[in-house]
């Protein structure tokens, strides 16, 4: 395999950490233009730049078999439509970026014509499976609750409902769609557009978004009624180290995908 991966954040790093035991033979990492040196400093120290590739050239891209974009909504943006359109399969974790209804058609046009795939990881949600298996049969009842400590919510527009700082227990700053929530708060409701896209669509699915004081990490919950069965699902995440606003469960979901298409089985 050669694999592409989009950023160098806080994802992309445990990403890269958790693929060098895998022994890919190439990687291609493209970074913004400036910060090909420090990308390749950083994996030099940590051990990981065996194999590995430093770019700020798209078009390096191209030649990869698989890319995974980590690097947020702007990515999916400048790079899906023309990594789609070129036959390359793209593993998008920024799925909000597809409460775009104009991008997320282009995308799917250019998968189409391409024979490409556009794959959506679980990221921090469980349970996928389930709700993708029921929404065929139609008259899905979902909603579903974000909550996440007041310093994740930090330079989004919570900060003009509340008083972050000063909270001393759970406050609900928003309710709407998972459209609007996906727009409003691109860093933090990719699990609501995930959601979404494997249920009843962006405009049906209800949200809530929560800053709880007390809340030590990440947590994700979902009730969905169907007429095929009842579900709920209640997750409490470890937010990744490098940034408080992504569970750490969103890159092992990434490394699950990519896992899966080195082996003999895929689960």
């Amino acid at each position: 395999m050669h694999l592409g991966v989009i950023g160098y954040g806080a994802i992309g790093q445990e990403l890269l950490a958790l693929l060098a035991p895998l022994g890919i033979a190439r990687t291609t990492l493209l970074v913004r233009p400036g910060r090909e040196a420090e990308a390749e400093a950083l994996l030099k120290t940590r051990g990981e730049g065996q194999g590995v590739r430093v770019t700020s050239d798209p078009l390096a891209l191209l030649d990869c078999t698989l890319v995974a974009e980590v690097a947020g909504h702007s990515a999916v943006v400048a790079h899906g439509e023309a990594l789609l359109a070129a036959g390359r399969d793209l593993l998008v974790v920024s799925v909000g970026a597809l409460a775009d209804d104009a991008l997320h058609d282009r995308l799917l046009a250019a998968a189409g014509a391409s024979g490409a795939r556009l794959i959506l990881p679980s990221g921090a949600v469980g349970g996928i499976d389930i709700l993708s298996a029921l929404a065929p049969a139609g008259d899905l009842q979902l909603r579903y609750t974000g909550t996440k400590p007041p310093h994740a919510w930090k330079g989004t527009p919570a900060e003009e409902v509340c008083d972050l700082g000063a909270l001393t227990a759970p406050h609900v700053f928003f309710e709407g769609s998972a459209r609007e929530a996906a727009l409003a708060y691109p860093k933090n409701a990719n699990v609501a557009a995930t959601l979404a896209l494997a249920g009843p669509g962006f405009d049906a699915l209800q949200v809530r978004l929560v800053a709880d004081p007390g809340a030590t990490g990440n947590a994700h919950r979902y009730d969905l009624v169907s007429p095929l069965a009842n579900v709920s699902v209640d997750i409490a995440n470890r937010a990744s180290g490098g940034n408080a606003k992504t569970s750490l469960a969103t890159v092992y979901s990434v490394f699950r995908e990519i896992r899966n298409r080195l082996g003999p089985v895929a689960i």
